[in-house]
């Protein structure tokens, strides 16, 4: 059986082939790339892989030499050994073989401007025909419905029933939620930085407005849809009630699998936040719910992984924070927080795991998520949990049996349709009782010694269940087959 990947990143074992930096993110991809290749002798699965790449850090073999892919539309042109002009690489396939779980996989790199991916790029549908026309799938699984490649992939494949489209977020409606109840003075705000790079609060919305029509349309085309909650079932059959829709847990990196938090080895009162550069990730409600927290746990910390979006010092980091940033100051200056909020940039998988094993708490404040794997690998590890009652994350946490959910942003289905149309997201004006309903849960969870045993022994049985990586393996064999 030949299956087609169509990934959003570069697989860590193709980006080491290809001598380019790997990304952090969705780490899960390789741990389920292992199982499916070291099983490839019971499987019978030929795999093959096709990511976008950035032009701008991808070095790419020309004939004789090493040359750099800038962008997508510029031709490059050098004199290289064998005394011959590289080729225009504005529609070249990087291609290779990478081996992962004692096995090796085919590899695709299309050009693909990753960083706008509201954009559509009509050129990206002759590049994946080439693709898929070298490979000649009988399944072709594409991860994510975020970036324009998937829709290329699913127009130009004519046999709808053998494409399989994994849900991770929806851009739909975290278009919808954007703004997180931010007040409605600073969703309309902007600082240089915004006006120069065109990206306002305002326009970072109608951005996911614009990706949640295509999203939409992948959805539309998809003939077979896998998702993990009850809640982005519901949406799917929603916008294509024809699809196949295919239920499948995630496994997680292979980091987070036999660790084991221990409260006597984590730091007391310390909260740790896997991400917060942007409104829809929630860092505004656990600063409004910190000084409440401090006033009762004066040596409370809060430490956020990801990138910072306060620094503030030289003329540099002035000229380029945002509006959202420039609030996020405010808060930390009129809560008198300076010092109890840290942030710790970008994380590798395994500083991610050290983090998490010393932090007492772990919190999900967003105002909407689908299965955030940032919460998955928390439970896997058994430590205390908290996040917002929203999305799909009641589909993969019980409240009061792994932990405290509380209530979070209402995404109101009157609000959700004038948000589409008008560009703009209507205000709840529940800021503070989010806030509120955040700082009750933080204090709830170190205040019951008890409970919180019980909650993370009970954490850490549901996900070894819903991450359990041999049976969401075996059920990943499983649609191929019935697709098949």
């Amino acid at each position: 059986m030949k299956v087609l990947w169509l990934c959003n990143i570069i697989l860590p074992s193709a980006a080491k082939q290809m001598g380019v930096e790997a990304s952090n993110k969705e780490g899960w991809l390789s741990g389920l790339a292992d199982v499916v290749l070291t099983n490839q002798k019971k499987n019978g699965i030929e795999l093959s892989v096709a990511f976008p790449v950035d032009y701008s850090v991808v070095r790419v073999k020309a004939p004789g030499e090493i040359v750099q892919w800038r962008n997508s539309h510029e031709k490059i042109s050098q004199e290289n050994k064998g005394g011959e002009e590289c080729r225009d690489t504005s529609e070249e396939i990087i291609t290779g073989q990478a081996t992962l779980g004692g096995a090796s996989f085919q590899y695709y790199g299309f050009p693909e401007d990753t960083r706008n991916p509201e954009k559509y790029d009509e050129a990206l549908e002759p590049i994946l025909k080439k693709i898929v026309d070298m490979v000649r799938p009988d399944v072709v699984h594409c991860f994510g419905t975020e970036y324009p490649h998937t829709l290329a992939m699913c127009r130009i494949i004519p046999e709808k029933e053998k494409v399989l489209v994994g849900l991770q977020g929806l851009c739909t409606l975290c278009a919808y939620a954007y703004f997180a109840d931010l007040p409605d003075s600073v969703a309309s705000s902007a600082t240089l930085r915004d006006y120069l790079r065109k990206d306002t609060l305002r326009q970072q919305q109608e951005k996911f407005v614009m990706r949640g029509k295509r999203e939409r349309e992948i959805i539309g085309l998809a003939g077979n849809v896998t998702g993990r909650t009850e809640w982005d079932r519901e949406n799917a059959e929603k916008w294509n009630p024809k699809a196949r829709y295919h239920k499948m847990n995630e496994t997680l990196r292979p980091e987070f699998y036999g660790p084991v938090w221990e409260e006597n080895k984590c730091v007391p009162h310390s909260i740790f936040l896997s991400q917060g550069d942007y409104p829809l990730k929630g860092l505004h409600y656990m600063l409004l719910a910190l000084p409440g927290i401090l006033a009762r746990y004066p040596d409370a910390k809060v430490y956020v992984a990801g990138n910072s979006l306060v620094n503030y010092k030289t003329l540099k980091e002035k000229l380029k924070i945002s509006a959202y940033g420039k609030y996020l100051r405010r808060l930390l200056k009129e809560g008198g927080l300076e010092e109890k909020v840290v942030f710790l940039g970008k994380l590798s998988a395994s500083q991610m795991l050290e983090q998490y094993l010393k932090s007492s708490v772990f919190v999900c404040p967003s105002a909407l998520e689908n299965s955030p794997n940032s919460l998955g690998e928390a439970m896997l590890l058994g430590m205390p949990c908290i996040g917002a009652d929203v999305g799909g994350i009641p589909g993969i946490f019980t409240a009061g049996e792994d932990g405290l959910l509380y209530e979070g942003h209402i995404l109101a289905d009157e609000d959700a349709a004038g948000a589409e149309e008008s560009g703009k997201q209507m205000q709840s004006g529940r800021l503070e009782e989010i806030a509120g309903n955040l700082r009750d849960a933080v204090l709830e969870m170190w205040d019951n010694a008890e409970k919180r045993k019980q909650y993370c022994e009970n954490a850490r049985k549901h996900a070894m269940k819903t991450h359990n990586r041999e049976e969401n393996y075996r059920r990943l064999v499983e649609i191929y087959e019935d697709i098949l």
